[in-house]
């Protein structure tokens, strides 16, 4: 299987069932709340989505690959834990690097909205 369709797969499957074999060990990762290395600390960070949001849904707009890059589109929309249930949408992008292997080297994803405004959401209603 492609990497490009193995990556489709894990973002409908997001966060269960994520396909972390396609990582290289000390992969670097980063987003505007966190930067790190390393496959386990990555699969952490997801489980800890998957046990304290509920209803998560990692919608792919786009995946376009040139070379060694991949980029993906994509919104993610989660219930937050409190007692309101608000649902947060975090719309962004992701750009993987790839090694000779085909194995993701690098992981970086960004945010089209600031991270203040997605803690927002937790507190405001959005109007229709």
């Amino acid at each position: 299987m492609k990497i490009i369709d193995i990556i489709k797969q894990d973002y409908q499957n997001f966060p269960e069932q994520q396909t972390y074999s396609i990582y290289r060990e000390n992969v670097y990762f980063e987003d505007p709340l966190n930067k790190f290395t390393g496959v386990e600390r990555y699969q952490k960070m997801i489980g800890f989505l998957g046990t304290f949001f509920q209803n998560i849904k990692l919608d792919l707009h786009s995946i376009t690959q040139q070379d060694q890059i991949i980029t993906t589109e994509w919104t993610l929309n989660m219930t937050s834990p409190l007692p309101w249930k608000p649902r947060i949408s975090i719309p962004g992008w992701s750009k993987l690097e790839l090694n000779d292997e085909e194995l993701i080297i690098s992981h970086c994803d960004r945010w089209k909205i600031a991270p203040w405004k997605v803690l927002l959401q937790n507190f405001f209603i959005k109007k229709p």
